[in-house]
């Protein structure tokens, strides 16, 4: 089958590799109709190289048909429509009996100290293959797959593998209610589904970036936005003119370590590319490695005893926290890899004709696989006006 495949830094190819067969009675194999590029797949791309293999499968964010199923599968067939939640989870252990699908306790990686393991997400998280393929076998058959109805549009159900869920626990992190104020730090993919998710609660919500394409997209669904390249070092004083001198009642950081600025957090990322792998990791593991612009503007602007939601992802162990700061404002603070299948309940009944959430044309590029690692590059360098790509196998 044909695959999206990573070979070092910025650089992901489409190779041929292995069908995935069945290993295990509960195992299905479902062929991809549609995948998508996440955010987080860039950190693969530009930052967590030492934790990666050449020829790693790559991709979290996928949907399709089952094509054949395990001795012991009773709840799927051939024939069903599937989405896969990016978190491989068993659904029956006490994390996941808890709602808390991401703390897995059967696939949990305690190689690492890591939670439930990840589809096409480096050893950190399992070394489990990916779903940007035309086919992927699928563990846990009987309670992992999202099975969806035949008919709509893939674009209907594909963001439950990720997006969906991600924003939807951003926004329940959040505290956010009808009337709240909210700022969303980051318009990408989450960001933007983070901002849909508030406005549907009933909250006031602010969008903050630096891409046109992204804020021109966000204000055109009545979501206030302010353009960080004209507020600059100003941004906390112009979001509390617009919140009565006060601060929004929520900051949700979408932005995670990619955060533009703070030089050394660069540095220190680009030095992980440029050490052998062992010790890339050991500095991943136990240095402060992230850039934390985004996460010390929420501290800034959140009024006092607000919630800070963190969905961008961080890598660093032993980043700095302005602990004094953040007591001082009795700051709440939430974080996390979403749990999928604790949402997919709230969720699947706003995935009507209605879309109130816009998931039919949330994708600003539907391309085919063979085009991933033009797709790659173009998201990475924010052009084109991509926001989010969908790969069709």
């Amino acid at each position: 089958m044909k695959a999206v495949t990573w070979h070092g830094k910025r650089d992901v190819r489409v190779d041929t590799v292995p069908d995935p067969i069945l290993k295990e009675p509960e195992d299905v194999i479902v062929k991809i109709t549609s995948s998508g590029i996440c955010g987080s797949d860039l950190h693969l791309y530009e930052v967590l190289g030492p934790f990666l293999t050449e020829g790693d499968i790559l991709g979290h964010e996928p949907m399709g048909v089952v094509e054949e199923v395990g001795s012991r599968v009773t709840n799927l067939k051939p024939g069903d429509r599937v989405v896969i939640p990016f978190n491989v989870s068993c659904n029956h252990c006490v994390m996941c009996n808890q709602g808390l699908q991401s703390q897995c306790e059967t696939t949990q990686v305690r190689e690492h100290g890591s939670g439930a393991a990840l589809f096409g997400y480096t050893k950190l998280y399992g070394q489990v293959p990916g779903g940007q393929a035309e086919y992927l076998r699928v563990p846990f058959g009987n309670s992992l797959p999202i099975k969806v109805p035949d008919g709509p549009p893939d674009d209907r159900f594909v963001y439950l593998s990720d997006v969906l869920p991600t924003a939807w626990q951003a926004v329940e992190y959040a505290d956010v209610r009808e009337g709240s104020i909210v700022a969303v730090l980051g318009l990408g993919p989450i960001g933007d589904m983070a901002c849909r998710v508030a406005q549907q609660k009933n909250a006031r919500v602010i969008g903050i970036d630096l891409v046109p394409e992204r804020l021109a997209r966000a204000k055109a669904r009545g979501v206030e936005t302010i353009d960080l390249r004209g507020a600059g070092k100003r941004l906390t004083e112009v979001v509390r003119d617009l919140t009565n001198g006060r601060g929004p009642d929520a900051v949700i950081d979408a932005v995670g370590m990619e955060a533009h600025g703070a030089p050394v957090g660069k540095i220190a990322q680009q030095l992980t590319g440029l050490l052998p792998d062992t010790m890339a990791q050991r500095l991943m593991k136990e240095a402060g490695v992230d850039r934390l612009r985004a996460l010390y503007s929420a501290i800034d602007m959140v009024r006092r005893g607000g919630t800070i939601s963190i969905v961008g992802v961080y890598g660093g162990m032993a980043d700095p926290m302005p602990m004094l700061t953040m007591f001082d404002k009795q700051v709440q603070l939430r974080m996390g890899q979403a749990n999928v299948w604790r949402w997919v309940p709230e969720i699947l009944p706003l995935l009507t004709d209605d879309d109130p959430l816009g998931v039919e044309d949330f994708a600003t590029h539907r391309l085919p696989l063979e085009d991933a690692p033009k797709a790659y590059e173009t998201f990475q360098k924010k052009n084109d006006g991509m926001v989010k790509v969908l790969l069709k196998p």
